[in-house]
C-alpha cells in the first residue's frame, strides 16, 4: 500500500513511471498467477529455442568455502535452497498467522478443509504409486501430485466473482494452507537424503536462540537477521532442505504487537497535545524529534512482528523470488520428444492423474465423509457442485510441486516427465475448475 506523502506517492519518475503501476497491478487477486505463467513461458521458450544458454546460464557454479562450511552450488541451486527459503519463510508466516488468529484458529472451522487436505494427499500419492511404481528412482515421486499451488488456484476463482462464493474461496484457502503443511511435513520426512547430526544441532541451538529472544523482548533486526543466516547455513549443511528453516523462522516470528493500539493512541495524543501548547520558537528541535522518534517507535511495535514482515517481504516472494524459481525450473528442453509422448510416461502419467483425479476424489470424498460424520458443515453459501469445482482447482500444482521434483528426481527424463505432467494436469485443473464454478449459481 502507498503512503501519502512517502516516496512511492511522490512524482518522481520512478515511482510515477514504474512503483505505483505495479502497485496497481499487485492488488488485482491474480496478478502474482499471471507473472508465474509469463516466468514458466519464458523459461519452456528459452529452453527449446537456446537450451545451452538455459542450461550454461543456471548451471553457474557458486563457491564458498569459510572454516567448516563448504558452499558448492549452481546458481539454480542458489534459487532453490536460498531464495525459495524466503518464500517459504513467508508460507510460515501465512500459517502462524492462521493459526493464532485465522480460519485455523477455530478447530471447528478448520476441520472440514484440513480433512479434505489430508484426502487431498493420500489419494493423489496413492495413484501415482500405483502407475509408476514404488521401485527405482521413479518411486520417489509420490510427493509430487500432494501440492498444491494457492496463487493460480485463488487467481483462477477470482476471474469467477460473485459465481464462486466467499465460503468456496475461504474454504479453497484454508485446504491450500493446510496443503502447505502437509507438503512441509513430506519434505522434512521423505526427502532428506544425508544428514548430519553436528549441523542440525547448531540449526536447532539458532532457532532456540531466536525463540528466547522474543520471549524476553529483543526487538532489534540485527540480531534476528544473522541468526536467521546461521540457522539457514546450518540447516543447507546438516542435510534438511535449507527451505525448512525458513518455515521454521516464520512459526517463531510472534503474532502479537509489543504495545496495544491504546498506548500508541495515548502516546501520539500526549505528543500532539505538548507540541500545541508551546510556542514553536519555544520548542527546541531535537527535543521535537526525540519525541517523534520515540513515537515512530511506539507505532511501529504496536503492529506484530509477524504482518510487519509479511507486509515487506509478501510482494517480494510472489513478484521476485517464486517467478524466479519458475523461471530456474520450469524449462523443459523436449528435443524429439513429444509433450503426449511425455505425459503419458509412468512419472507424467501418475504426476497428471494424482493432481486432476488425485485431488478431485480425495478431497471431494473425505471432505463428504467428514460432513456426513458430523465433522464439519460446508460453509455458508457452498454447495456440492463449489466442492466439487474447489476440488478440481486443488489440482493446480506448480511452485511447490516443481520445488519436490528437483529433491525427488536426479535423471533428467524423471525431471522432464514430471515437469510435463504438472504443467498439463494444472491446465486441466485450472480450465475445468473455472468452467464448473462458472456453472454454479452466483451467490447471493
Amino acid at each position: 500500500m502507498v503512503e501519502p506523502g512517502s516516496w512511492a506517492h511522490s512524482d518522481r519518475f520512478v515511482p510515477r513511471a514504474f512503483v505505483r503501476p505495479f502497485l496497481r497491478f499487485a492488488q488485482v487477486e491474480a496478478s502474482s498467477g499471471l507473472v508465474l505463467v509469463a516466468a514458466a513461458a519464458s523459461a519452456l521458450l528459452w529452453a527449446n529455442f537456446a537450451f545451452d544458454s538455459y542450461q550454461s546460464f543456471f548451471g553457474t557454479r557458486f563457491l564458498l568455502e569459510m572454516g567448516p562450511l563448504h558452499i558448492d552450488e549452481t546458481l539454480q541451486q542458489v534459487i532453490n535452497d536460498g531464495l525459495m527459503a524466503l518464500f517459504f519463510f513467508v508460507v510460515g508466516l501465512e500459517i502462524k498467522r492462521e493459526l493464532v488468529a485465522g480460519e485455523l484458529a477455530d478447530p471447528r472451522k478448520a476441520m472440514l478443509p484440513a480433512v479434505g487436505a489430508l484426502g487431498g494427499m493420500i489419494v493423489p500419492a496413492l495413484i501415482y504409486l500405483l502407475i509408476a511404481g514404488t521401485g527405482g528412482e521413479a518411486g520417489r515421486g509420490w510427493g509430487i501430485p500432494m501440492a498444491t499451488d494457492i496463487a493460480f488456484a485463488v487467481g483462477v476463482m477470482s476471474l469467477l466473482g460473485r459465481r464462486a462464493p466467499d465460503g468456496a474461496k475461504l474454504f479453497l484457502l484454508t485446504l491450500a494452507i493446510a496443503d502447505d503443511i502437509g507438503a512441509i511435513a513430506v519434505i522434512a520426512l521423505f526427502y532428506t537424503d544425508t544428514f548430519n547430526a553436528a549441523w542440525l544441532g547448531v540449526a536447532l541451538v539458532g532457532l532456540l536462540a531466536v525463540w528466547g529472544a522474543s520471549r524476553v523482548g529483543i526487538r532489534s533486526m540485527s540480531f534476528y537477521l544473522p541468526a536467521a543466516l546461521v540457522v539457514w547455513l546450518a540447516t543447507l549443511e546438516s542435510g534438511v532442505h535449507a527451505t525448512l528453516a525458513g518455515v521454521a523462522l516464520g512459526l517463531l516470528t510472534p503474532a502479537r504487537p509489543h504495545y496495544p493500539l491504546e498506548v500508541v493512541h495515548k502516546a501520539g495524543r500526549d505528543l500532539i497535545s505538548r507540541l500545541e501548547s508551546e510556542d514553536d520558537d519555544v520548542i527546541e528541535r531535537e527535543r521535537a524529534d526525540y519525541q517523534l522518534l520515540a513515537l515512530s517507535e511506539v507505532a511501529r511495535e504496536s503492529v506484530a512482528p509477524l504482518a510487519r514482515i509479511e507486509h515487506r517481504l509478501g510482494l517480494w516472494a510472489s513478484y521476485f523470488v517464486v517467478p524466479l524459481f519458475a523461471l530456474a525450473n520450469a524449462g523443459i528442453h523436449f528435443g524429439d520428444t513429444s509433450i503426449w509422448s511425455a505425459v503419458l510416461r509412468p512419472v507424467g502419467l501418475g504426476v497428471g492423474l494424482g493432481l486432476v483425479v488425485g485431488k478431485l476424489v480425495g478431497i471431494t470424498l473425505f471432505t463428504t465423509a467428514a460432513v456426513r460424520i458430523g465433522w464439519g458443515r460446508l460453509p455458508s453459501g457452498m454447495n456440492g457442485r463449489h466442492l466439487l469445482g474447489v476440488s478440481i482447482l486443488a489440482g493446480i500444482g506448480f511452485t511447490v510441486a516443481l520445488f519436490i521434483v528437483g529433491l525427488a528426481f536426479v535423471d533428467p527424463e524423471l525431471i522432464a516427465e514430471a515437469k510435463v505432467g504438472i504443467f498439463a494436469a494444472s491446465i486441466v485443473a485450472g480450465v475445468g475448475g473455472y468452467l464448473v464454478l462458472r456453472s454454479s449459481r452466483p451467490s447471493s
